[in-house]
């Protein structure tokens, strides 16, 4: 099982050093990003050592973060803000069903809820045959949708934490020459594969995707789709960059010469990280 926790902090290295240590025997790789004062914690491991390592680390974020001073470009609901939990299996193709890890989600949420106290809403399958998208949490969570599990109001220093069950994604970013062409683009390459949107992130821009088909809309296409909305726009692309880690499959199917224009390597697949040869 992978799981792919997004914490609400990305520019102290001391925490974030103590963050890891909590995260281990199953942390793959983090990726922090100091303008979006976000970091990615990629688990995986079998699925009674992930669920150990996300409740210390959800423990530490919570002991040590505070919502209430964060000032960052991406959004967010906590400082333990997105836990994913995926079915994965290595080398292979996409994990679609998710009967088994809907019990790890719903058990870390319920745990995170009435131990830690900290409001948790449920995304991906649930009871009923329903789903639910983060989407619609980002909009809608407490408003209209009340937590799943814990108090009916965020918690005062860690706020709410979205748990998921999902498959594979990547989260894949391409920099643009304007936060106004950035925010123009977006709507445009979003769809049923692509979550977008334009973010000013420091002094630059880029349009921040989720690639949520990613076994046949993958980076090389967001790329591409993302390239040409940009020139129509009048702007410019000055790069990309992957979020995290990807399926080693999604990278093989790559041509290996667009690699280094694509901000890929195979040193960034989860199967070299479970291996420690990429």
């Amino acid at each position: 099982m992978e799981c792919v926790v997004n914490v609400s902090e990305g520019r102290d290295e001391r925490v974030l050093g103590q963050l890891s240590v909590a995260a281990q025997p199953v942390l793959l790789d983090v990726h922090r990003d100091p303008d979006h004062h976000r970091s990615v914690f990629t688990l995986a491991g079998a699925d009674d050592e992930v669920d150990r390592a996300v409740r210390a680390l959800a423990t530490e974020c919570v002991a040590r973060l505070d919502l209430g001073a964060h000032h960052g470009a991406h959004p967010r609901a906590g400082v333990l803000d997105v836990v994913p939990f995926v079915p994965y299996r290595p080398g292979g193709p996409p994990e679609s069903d998710l009967s088994a890890t809907v019990p790890h989600r719903d058990d870390f949420a319920r745990w995170l809820g009435t131990v830690l106290g900290v409001p948790s809403f449920l995304y991906g399958p649930l009871t009923g045959g329903q789903r639910r998208t983060l989407p619609q949490l980002r909009g809608h969570a407490f408003r209209e949708i009340p937590p799943d599990f814990g108090p009916h109001q965020p918690h005062r220093t860690a706020g709410a934490t979205m748990v998921g069950a999902r498959s594979a994604l990547v989260a894949y970013n391409v920099w643009v020459s304007s936060v106004a062409v950035a925010r123009r683009v977006a709507p445009l390459v979003r769809g049923p594969a692509v979550r977008a949107l334009g973010l000013a992130v420091g002094a630059r821009a880029q349009v921040s995707c989720n690639l949520v088909e990613p076994f046949t809309f993958g980076p090389a296409h967001l790329y591409d789709l993302v390239a040409a909305r940009v020139e129509e726009a009048g702007g410019s692309v000055l790069g990309a960059e992957l979020v995290g880690l990807l399926p080693e499959p999604i990278l093989r199917a790559i041509p290996s010469a667009r690699w280094t224009e694509l901000g890929l390597s195979p040193e960034q697949t989860v199967e070299a990280r479970l291996t420690g040869k990429p």
